[in-house]
């Protein structure tokens, strides 16, 4: 994805080097000398003139600077016109922590593969060096991440934490450049340059000029009635990341592993990044850290600075590298030694009479930037918790002033002096990018100290750090944990025994609130974040009669606050169907919705999902992968259907498998092809419910005599759900191959052309083989001996579609069956005579031999013979294979035929990463 040209986004600056701060990217911060900067009303910004040499846009209106000058924040790389300085209002990255509303920490994982930007830098995006957040639109390099603060989606409450009112949660950039704005409609969006404001919860698009007049309060948006509301999820997640609220895969991780929850990312310094001492390069590189944990992990950032450079010149442009807004007189530089400068010294001078550069030999590589002491300080106290209807209060603090003596001033300048101060308490609050971190301040802690031991760690930490006024209110602490892989159908007591065995449990903190016996799951509320967190981890490392334990942090639904009349969508997605696609889609639905109602099926299967909605009222679910996966949330529904409020919800699909049947059937496609996630939703949204059949298979394996009686067990019987065929012979012997061919070579099944081309060879091989399967099995249905033809294939059809849309049954009318539906009741038996006869369907030259149609089935099996269902295949023994209905009928979702509507761009492709064109297979 690297893009080394940057032909259109990249400022390209005659003062070389690169005015971009981005020092793992081997750039170093220009000190800016003594040019004229140009101030503008947006907070933070430093323009000053520059010279383009390659084309470039600007970054308010987007469109293209024509001439040779420009104007570049030294900061953030905000490139504008000059007739453009006097109307921006876009801020510098710089200011983000101040606008913040409520911190909540972004979820990093891997960036996808379409071109976007840099939220902090502005630049281009580069291969391998960009994450984005898993929930919101925020797209970093990866040593710009640390940079970011926590201005993520508040996607529920946390503890005690109240909701009242949902507002516009704005992004800046990476909107499509036919985004039009919802105030002036005119376009808004680019993909030259970062420009454009978007809502992450309803999608409006605005710029940047105009989103400060649109309302603040969201509606949600067309997605609103299939949208689980925050202010309706409460989660206890102190000491739980992002990834463990939100259940997301660990293993999309592991190449961010390195990413630290506080320090940015600078890697070590290479031959390229060592600081340049030549004499006839003009400038002196210098390493500066922001502190004594920067110094401790040699996390540093490279400053750029000309041979002759005041100190003070020095420490602001080293304060722009760390986008710390701050005055530069207040800040000093200090050598190995901690030793600091002077004001009026310059670096390379060193008082020599003669005032020649022998910087070469004198002046120290590393330096650290320190805040200067100060005898009283202006702190901010945040008190947007309490809902006073102001931000902050402005405190003057001294030496002597303590927390309680903030308190009460705070509370005086509120108009609350008549509470009790003790009531109240004051919370040191980290906006940290990866992690949000809280802690309680004692009432004689000295304020003035504290802040200056905060800086003395990281400055950069200091200026993410917030102090909140909070009430003193008693949290109840309810952690809720899904335990999944312990042994199925045993009581609550013996699982209860198996938790104290294995996770040696605290019986006084820990309670068993569900048992799903049928999955050998359950559900534990625990009373003390420590216990939840020790238990969460341990069972990760924890086996049960050989099998590994999953455990989930599990979100509570006030179905209570649920909006009248509104069907929550819940969302089940394998990322394995598909190839790329099913992770990009993944990614799709947890920015359109919220994150809670989006699951990965490889993160404990469907089980942790349609438990949280186990009190909802009336949901949908969304199945996105093959017909195997669809299955799979059949079966899980269908064992614990008993336990939900809503034991019948419409099931949609998205189909990333290779075959999609079901889905054909119900007109969602033949298969995944790149449509936009908003698209799905929206047709969802308007799909019609129809009922479909269900079948339970019972393969009762018994030795069989020559005389046709039963001689004994030899297996125990197995009970198997179908939904869409069953079949016998050359059909599921197909399946088996194919199915031990991916076993074998698992990554190399990732498409769909690729798949059926091993469908294809392994047919060609059974050309030769010749079968007698009439002769091997003995078929009754409703009661009726059937006397079978000479075939090698018999297919049990509970829907018209067989093979990747093949109509097996056929087209035309016989007086002897009914027209085939996938709500009658009845199934359709059909035999084929080989792989011959198999491709002539396939081609629709072609149907099966129609041989019975009923509502039970009974098969005598006198060999051992290849039986697959719904594609997975086996080799069943020899015994007796009964099809009967499978108690009520399940509610699917069929696509609306009429044509959907063209959505506005803003609401488009836009709203989140579109997965690649490449075509997938299960």
């Amino acid at each position: 994805m690297a893009n080394s040209t940057r032909t259109k986004n990249e400022n390209s600056i005659m003062e070389s080097p690169s005015a971009s701060p981005l020092s793992g990217r081997k750039k170093a911060q220009q000190s800016p000398g003594s040019r004229s900067r140009y101030h503008v009303s947006a907070p933070g910004h430093c323009f000053r003139k520059v010279t383009l040499t390659k084309p470039t846009f600007c970054h308010n209106c987007s469109d293209f600077i024509w001439g040779l000058i420009g104007f570049i924040c030294e900061v953030c790389n905000f490139m504008c016109h000059e007739k453009c300085l006097k109307t921006v209002r876009t801020v510098c990255s710089c200011m983000a922590p101040t606008l913040v509303r409520v911190p909540v920490a972004h979820c990093f994982g891997p960036a996808g593969q379409k071109k976007r930007f840099c939220c902090v830098c502005r630049k281009h995006l580069e291969g391998n060096t960009a994450i984005r957040c898993e929930v919101c639109e925020l797209h970093a390099h990866s040593d710009c991440a640390a940079f970011s603060c926590g201005d993520c989606r508040l996607c529920h409450q946390d503890g005690s934490q109240d909701i009242d009112t949902l507002h516009h949660h704005w992004r800046e950039g990476n909107i499509p450049s036919g985004a039009r704005c919802k105030v002036c409609r005119r376009t808004c969006g680019s993909s030259d340059v970062l420009a454009g404001m978007r809502c992450e919860w309803c999608g409006i698009t605005t710029h940047a000029a105009c989103y400060v007049i649109v309302p603040p309060e969201c509606d949600l948006g067309r997605l609103r009635s299939m949208l689980l509301h925050p202010a309706c999820v409460r989660i206890c997640s102190r000491n739980f990341s992002k990834m463990h609220c939100y259940r997301i895969s660990e293993s999309c991780q592991n190449e961010l592993d390195n990413l630290d929850e506080v320090d940015t990312q600078i890697p070590a310094p290479t031959k390229e990044s060592q600081p340049a001492t030549a004499v006839d390069s003009g400038k002196q590189v210098l390493k500066v850290f922001d502190g004594d944990d920067a110094v401790k992990r040699s996390h540093f950032r490279l400053v750029s600075i000309p041979r002759i450079t005041k100190n003070e010149e020095v420490v602001e442009s080293a304060l722009r590298t760390f986008y710390i807004p701050d005055d530069s007189l207040d800040y000093e530089l200090q050598d190995n030694g901690q030793q600091a400068l002077h004001h009026n010294d310059i670096l390379n001078r060193n008082g020599t009479p003669d005032e020649r550069a022998i910087f070469k030999e004198n002046v120290p590589e590393a330096w650290l930037l320190r805040a200067k002491p100060q005898d009283t300080e202006v702190l901010k106290i945040y008190a947007g918790w309490l809902k006073v209807g102001v931000a902050y209060i402005s405190i003057s603090i001294s030496k002597n002033s303590t927390v309680d003596s903030v308190i009460k001033e705070v509370l005086t300048q509120l108009g609350r002096q008549d509470e009790d101060p003790s009531s109240f308490n004051l919370v040191e609050v980290y906006m940290g990018s990866k992690q949000v971190q809280r802690q309680g301040l004692t009432g004689q802690e000295l304020l003035l100290y504290k802040l200056q031991e905060i800086r003395k760690i990281s400055l950069r930490q200091m200026n993410q750090t917030r102090f909140y006024i909070v009430e003193s209110r008693k949290q109840v602490v309810q952690v809720h944990l899904l335990l999944e892989g312990l042994p199925v159908q045993l009581s609550k007591e013996e699982y209860a025994d198996l938790l104290q065995e294995h996770l040696a449990i605290k019986s006084h903190l820990v309670t068993i609130t569900h048992v799903y016996g049928s999955q050998g799951a359950v559900v534990v509320q625990i009373s003390c974040f420590s216990e939840a967190e020790r238990i969460y981890m341990l069972a990760k490392d924890t086996s049960v009669s050989n099998q590994q334990l999953t455990s989930l942090v599990i979100p509570e639904i006030m179905h209570n606050k649920l909006p009248k009349g509104g069907s929550p969508l819940l969302v089940f997605v394998n990322p394995k169907s598909g190839g790329l696609k099913g992770r990009e889609l993944l990614y799709g639905f947890r920015k359109l919705l919220n994150p809670h109602q989006v699951f990965d099926m490889t993160n404990g299967g469907p089980l942790p999902g349609l438990h949280t909605f186990r009190e909802v009222p009336r949901f949908r679910v969304l199945v996105c992968g093959g017909d195997g996966t669809v299955g799979w949330v059949l079966s899980v529904l269908e064992a614990i259907r008993h336990k939900l409020v809503c034991p019948e919800p419409p099931i949609g699909i998205v189909p990333l498998g290779t075959g999609n049947d079901l889905a054909r059937i119900l007109r969602w496609g033949t298969g995944y092809s790149g449509e936009d996630p908003h698209h799905i939703l929206v047709s969802v949204d308007e799909a019609e419910e129809v009922q479909m059949d269900r079948w339970t298979i019972l393969l009762d394996a018994q030795e069989v005599t020559e005389d046709g009686k039963e001689n004994g067990f030899l297996e125990p019987p197995k009970i198997v759900q179908m939904n869409n065929y069953f079949g016998l012979g050359i059909d599921a012997e197909l399946s088996l191959d194919f199915h031990h061919a991916r076993e074998e070579e698992p990554g190399k099944f990732n498409s769909r052309f690729h798949n059926k081309g091993v469908y294809l060879k392994a047919g060609l091989q059974k050309l030769s083989h010749t079968r007698n399967l009439h002769k091997d099995l003995k078929l009754q249905v409703d009661k009726q001996d059937i006397e079978l033809p000479s075939i090698e294939g018999l297919i049990f059809l509970n829907i018209p579609s067989w093979g990747s849309g093949a109509d097996l049954w056929g087209s035309e009318g016989d007086s002897r069956y009914g027209k085939p539906r996938i709500d009658d009741g009845m199934l359709e038996v059909v035999g084929v005579t080989g792989v011959v006869h198999m491709g002539q369907v396939q081609s629709g030259m072609r149907s099966g031999i129609r041989l019975a149609q009923g509502n039970y089935v009974r098969i005598t099996v006198t060999k051992p013979i290849p039986v697959q269902v719904d594609g997975e295949p086996w080799i069943q023994a020899p015994g007796n294979i009964i099809i009967s209905a499978a108690g009520p009928k399940v509610r699917m979702l069929r696509k609306s035929k009429h044509k959907q509507k063209k959505q506005p761009a803003s609401l488009k492709e836009g709203r989140s990463e579109s997965p690649s064109s490449s075509d997938g297979g299960h």
